[in-house]
């Protein structure tokens, strides 16, 4: 085995635990031109006798030990000081349906923050689906307040993944536990033409096994079923976690409130962003719609977002 490193033999050994019958070579009329070095190759030799050739950077790339470190999607955590702190701009209407550099800070700004808001949307049923269709986003909610006559209704905002940070930091074994143990949700609706019987199992927290970031929080204590899915030994850990998580969850300083106002949308992460509403008097109508999550993903990679 020929290597253009010293320890490239350890090195594949290490990333590629099935192994290569390889040898590495540096290929004289490929050169690096930011570091006008030459790039190296792992040729796979087959009992056949054919031959695979890889780039060794697409591999180091892709190897088990890079996936460990690599971040799905990229996050900004907050909480209402955070979030004020940072100024995040809201777009333009007219000219997010007009440009795609509008559109893409808007999903620039939903990818990070988890919540994103749209100003100057004709107070209407109709523009709210067209901007809904633009964006192309089940997991993401959109609000638009088209009138309100009263007081109150302000709309509160709580960045779970920031929450569920600080439980990591203060009880590691306790945020363990919420991503371990499942739990059931059952979702029953009877009325009008509106029947529904949803059920959903899994766990508080979701992690990625091989990097351990957080891409899901499930806290809705509204429609949890029967704690028969966590084992009787486990209960009363469970529910000290749970409690944590929502000490840390309730936090003033975590709650950003927002005061929803006929030309104002505003899109939520619902894997991500808690959201609630105080009470309010006099006349309220509020339309939203549901969007699915792939589609926005989709949409956010194809403008060269992270996603």
């Amino acid at each position: 085995m020929s290597s253009c490193d010293p320890f490239i033999s350890k090195l594949i050994a290490n990333l590629f635990p099935l192994g290569f019958n390889t040898y590495s070579t540096r290929q004289n009329s490929c050169v690096i031109s930011s570091t006008s070095q030459k790039s190296c190759d792992l040729l796979d030799l087959w009992p056949d006798g054919h031959v695979t050739r890889y780039d060794l950077d697409w591999l180091v790339k892709n190897s088990y030990e890079r996936q460990k470190q690599k971040v799905i999607q990229p996050r900004i955590l907050w909480n209402a000081n955070l979030y004020k702190q940072a100024q995040v701009p809201s777009v333009d209407f007219k000219s997010l349906l007009e440009t795609n550099d509008e559109l893409k800070k808007f999903l620039q700004n939903f990818l990070l923050y988890g919540i994103a808001f749209v100003e100057n949307v004709p107070p209407t049923q109709e523009h709210t689906e067209k901007l809904a269709e633009r964006i192309s986003l089940i997991s993401i909610q959109v609000f638009h307040c088209l009138k309100h006559e009263g007081t109150g209704g302000r709309t509160l905002l709580v960045d779970g993944f920031y929450a569920a940070q600080q439980v990591l930091q203060k009880a590691p074994e306790e945020f363990e536990l919420l991503c371990k143990v499942p739990l059931k949700h059952e979702y029953i609706e009877n009325v009008g033409e509106c029947h529904n019987h949803m059920i959903g199992v899994g766990p508080v927290l979701n992690i990625y096994p091989w990097s351990k970031e957080l891409y899901l929080i499930r806290y809705n204590n509204y429609d949890r079923a029967v704690i028969n899915t966590v084992p009787y030994d486990v209960v009363h850990r469970w529910y000290t976690a749970h409690r944590t998580l929502t000490t840390e969850l309730r936090r003033p300083e975590n709650e950003l409130w927002v005061k929803l106002k006929p030309g104002k949308v505003l899109f939520i992460d619902n894997w991500r962003v808690l959201h609630g509403r105080e009470s309010f008097t006099g006349y309220r109508q509020l339309c939203g719609c549901y969007l699915t999550r792939d589609d926005v993903l989709n949409t956010a990679r194809l403008l060269g977002l992270h996603a």
